[in-house]
């Protein structure tokens, strides 16, 4: 006879498998060009500017990588770091494109997405680029606001894990104006007016109108992910929110920040308990991040807010809009209670019906000729009686039926 394997080897065989699927999904961009010294000055600048975590948290992506000399000249154009940021952004493609398939596009060119037209940072066409078949087997790069020049070609493949990450050498660093355009750092940013001009105007007003303003604005450097609510869910929170002193004004604002960075990838992976700018000792103002497919969720134990879109993204800040304030349970404890679900209590076994009269007659000494008066117990009272030892009416013969029927069923069993 065949021995089948152990349930504990069988149930170890899935698990195996979703360890060694997200271990092979899983890439460093650092860990890969560190193997290259001749990138090493554009591995450096991917770090610097944030911008080797976000590659790291995406799937699916292309880097066109650089080798020092090109980033040589590229950094004698003295960009700022913010400015160099947006620049590598266009380096960095959202799409799969190993050697193979760039050498199989349909019609010979494609226009694909960069990281910096993604992030909501460029303008217009600014963020795409161009990649063509040229003659001779060549493939050229260039940005579609530049005026059409590809002015890089592929030079040779670095890396790749097909339809996951694909790191490729092209020969010089890609130009566009949008992006070398003088770009202040993050804490230069009017986060108000950037709010204000999609969606959140109500919001960034509270802001400005309190203290809570200067300390979103001196966390940003440090990173910063802030949940914007809409003008609609602030207008019709105003009410609650006038009812507060100033000091709980500021905390409810604050609730809104958290002082680190999360992409909207990040959320999704990391579903929890987060602590926010409002956390101080004993007052924890913390909210669970919850995710459903694509749909992101902030639960607060009051209410229950959804991510519905992206302001901005340019690390280490990061807007997201949501579709409804925050309320945070040390401010609204009374809301909290009220939406808790209420048990019913228990219902306490009711005594058995008893005729009293008849009880006390029976338990009362009688006369020879109150015995003989005494009448006999109907069928009602004997069914009463029953019901209180716990027979619910059944008599002797149902009860033998059943134990016969029992033992049938056994036999037959």
């Amino acid at each position: 006879m065949q021995r089948l394997p152990p349930l504990s080897g069988i149930l170890a065989l899935p698990l195996l498998f979703l360890f060694l699927t997200s271990t092979t999904n899983a890439h460093n961009i650092t860990r890969i060009l560190a193997k290259h010294p001749e990138f090493s000055t554009f591995n450096h600048y991917l770090t610097a500017t944030h911008l080797a975590s976000e590659i790291n948290r995406r799937r699916t992506i292309t880097i066109l990588a650089i080798d020092n000399a090109a980033m040589a000249s590229l950094l004698s154009k003295h960009l700022g770091l913010y400015t160099l940021k947006n620049v590598l952004s266009l380096h960095v493609l959202v799409d799969y494109f190993g050697a193979k398939k760039l050498h199989q596009l349909t019609g010979g060119t494609t226009l694909t997405a960069s990281m910096f037209q993604s992030t909501g940072a460029a303008a217009g066409t600014s963020g795409y680029v161009n990649i063509t078949n040229l003659k001779g087997g060549k493939v050229g790069f260039g940005t579609e606001d530049n005026e059409g020049p590809l002015n890089a070609v592929y030079v040779k493949s670095i890396s790749e894990d097909p339809y996951n990450i694909a790191v490729l050498q092209i020969s010089h660093a890609l130009t566009s104006a949008e992006a070398e355009a003088p770009t202040p750092g993050p804490s230069q940013l009017n986060l108000t007016a950037i709010m204000s001009k999609q969606g959140c105007k109500a919001f960034a007003d509270l802001l400005t109108a309190t203290k809570a303003g200067p300390t979103f604005k001196e966390t940003i450097d440090g990173g910063l992910t802030v949940f914007c609510p809409t003008d609609k869910a602030v207008n019709d929170f105003l009410p609650k929110y006038k009812n507060l002193t100033e000091a709980k004004k500021v905390s409810l604002l604050l609730y809104h920040g958290i002082p680190v960075y999360q992409s909207l990838q990040t959320l999704k992976s990391s579903n929890g308990v987060v602590n926010t700018l409002a956390t101080d000792g004993a007052n924890k103002y913390d909210f669970t991040v919850q995710d459903d497919g694509e749909v992101v969720t902030l639960e607060t134990k009051v209410n229950t807010a959804k991510i519905t879109g992206t302001l901005m993204d340019q690390d280490p800040l990061i807007v997201f809009m949501i579709d409804k304030v925050l309320m945070p349970r040390e401010l609204f404890k009374k809301a909290a209670a009220a939406e808790a679900p209420v048990e019913a209590p228990a219902e306490s076994p009711k005594p058995a019906k008893k005729n009293k009269k008849k009880v006390k007659a029976a338990d009362a000494p009688k006369s020879d000729d109150e015995e003989a008066d005494a009448p006999e117990a109907d069928s009602d009272d004997l069914k009463a009686a029953d019901d209180e030892n716990g027979v619910s009416g059944l008599d002797g013969r149902s009860l033998m039926t059943g134990i016969l029927s029992l033992l049938m069923v056994a036999l037959v069993l």
